[in-house]
């Protein structure tokens, strides 16, 4: 954050107002201060975000959605038969996943079903959770993943208590090997999970082979298409060669697909679907052991506000399949040409040919540092995102490509030639060797409120100021770090962030 953007967010005294004034604060005011605030963010439209949000760059669909929004905003799907409008949207968002996922009549999976959740962590969450209470004698169960899998698997992990088994991804094709993951399953194996494509490269698993040595050992298959799932069935009727992926297969047992990325729907709204409602059942969760209402809840959340609903109802009847044609068809043109000026950058080299919405790169040449080079686009207003390195996989910058993209490339193109330039002249980032030596050697446990308050200001991260402008220090020295340092890092790094004025 600049010094002119927090200041405009904070005040002159750089002090935000406080939530619980003593009296009211009128309408205007208030909206007014939440402008100041928003003015600090990256902006979510104009094609120049390569993270976090999808802007299709639609006219009038963020106004129409806004609306939608705030007409369902209290309705509360804790009890659909409350709100029948809530339930008749969510059938509705439902059906027309499993249509576009290989489901419905005439098709494999005639009985699919499914259920809306609040983004793709819950729909992995909930699909483990599933797969998990469908096998109650499984004493440990486990969960066949490969490394690239989304990170939200672990977390699925994690808080049902079931253990991972990551498979590698070849450094060549960034994918799992079918055998590899057949080698993995075990007794207690309760699910085996790919993804279409993985959010990290934008490559696609080999579904129907994984699918097939799951069903083999009698396991349940999760296909991760909460990334490129809306957008995959729309970029083979294009003529790219997408491999099967969804419901369509044998042995995939459940889909998910996230409406707020390249359906365009606004911030939060999934969907998972299952192959057919006894495959959901163990989804649910139901109490009826206290004296008030009995609980029945398909998700995590019990309350759950009408307003993502409605506005992802509204972004589908809105662009329509027509619509998400050609908003692939301008996606598919930014990713041809953003490779392209990858591959013209001497130094750069793309880590797959792009297969889906991501161009993802990596650099062939010590002098180019990526962070730096991340640090260099950033100052020219594109936000990338920075990958670390793990095993035989390098640093990577990932590019989230969208239609509002298409007209920028020339733009990012003559701007990554500047960055490059720049990268070079700047030269790479140099820690100090018992920095280093701290990151490559120190156990997670030994950090202390000390050490890392220490380390969080020689970082530019002390004093409540936020993460720094420039963050090629900070993703260096996490680079360098084994994943469960790094891990304990950014939680006490982020922790320091995330703390209330007093």
């Amino acid at each position: 954050m600049t010094d002119e953007a927090r200041t405009a967010a904070t005040g002159p005294t750089g002090a935000v107002p406080p939530a619980l004034p003593a009296q009211g604060v009128p309408a205007e005011q208030v909206l007014a201060e939440i402008r100041a605030l928003r003015a600090a963010d990256r902006p979510t439209h104009g094609g120049r975000l390569f993270a976090y949000v999808y802007d299709p760059a639609v006219p009038g669909l963020d106004e129409l959605t806004s609306a939608a929004h705030a007409g369902s905003a209290h309705v509360n799907g804790l009890d659909p038969t409350a709100f029948p409008s809530l339930l008749a949207m969510e059938n509705a968002l439902v059906a027309a996943a499993v249509q576009l996922l290989g489901g419905g009549p005439g098709t494999a999976a005639p009985d699919a079903v499914g259920s809306v959740t609040s983004g793709g962590t819950e729909s992995l969450i909930l699909a483990v959770k599933a797969a998990r209470d469908a096998r109650p004698d499984t004493a440990e169960p486990r969960v066949v993943v490969p490394v690239s899998a989304h990170a939200a698997f672990a977390k699925a992990a994690h808080y049902l208590r079931v253990a991972l088994d990551p498979v590698p991804v070849s450094p060549e094709t960034l994918r799992p090997e079918v055998a590899d993951v057949a080698a993995a399953i075990r007794p207690e194996t309760v699910l085996v999970a790919c993804s279409a494509p993985s959010y990290a490269h934008g490559v696609v698993d080999p579904v129907e082979g994984i699918a097939e040595v799951a069903a083999r050992s009698g396991v349940r298959c999760h296909v991760d298409a909460c990334f490129g799932g809306w957008t995959l069935p729309y970029l083979r009727r294009l003529g790219l060669p997408v491999p099967r992926f969804d419901l369509s297969v044998p042995g995939v047992t459940s889909i998910s697909v996230d409406l707020h990325k390249y359906a365009y729907a606004p911030k939060g709204v999934s969907v998972l679907l299952h192959r057919d409602p006894a495959l959901r059942a163990p989804q649910y969760f139901a109490f009826a052991g206290w004296p008030g209402y009995t609980m029945i809840n398909p998700g995590i959340a019990s309350t759950r506000s009408g307003g993502p609903i409605a506005a992802a109802y509204a972004t589908l009847r809105h662009v329509g399949d027509a619509g998400y044609v050609e908003l692939a068809a301008r996606t598919v043109e930014a990713v041809r040409d953003l490779a392209a000026a990858v591959r013209a950058t001497e130094g750069l080299r793309l880590m797959a040919e792009p297969e889906s919405t991501v161009v993802c790169f990596t650099s062939e040449d010590p002098g180019l540092d990526l962070f730096v080079l991340v640090d260099e686009l950033t100052v020219r207003g594109w936000h990338t995102q920075p990958q670390m390195a793990y095993g035989e996989l390098p640093a990577s910058v990932h590019l989230t490509v969208t239609a509002s993209v298409a007209p920028r490339v020339a733009e990012f193109r003559e701007d990554l030639a500047d960055a490059v330039a720049a990268t070079r002249a700047t030269g790479p980032v140099r820690l100090p060797e018992e920095l280093l030596a701290m990151a490559s050697g120190l156990p997670p446990e030994a950090l202390t409120p000390d050490l890392v308050a220490g380390l969080a200001a020689s970082l530019g991260m002390g004093g409540g100021t936020g993460a720094p402008d420039r963050m090629a220090t900070v993703n260096t020295l996490l680079n360098a770090a084994p994943p469960a340092l790094r891990e304990r890092l950014l939680i006490e790094f982020v922790g320091l962030l995330q703390r209330p004025a007093h």
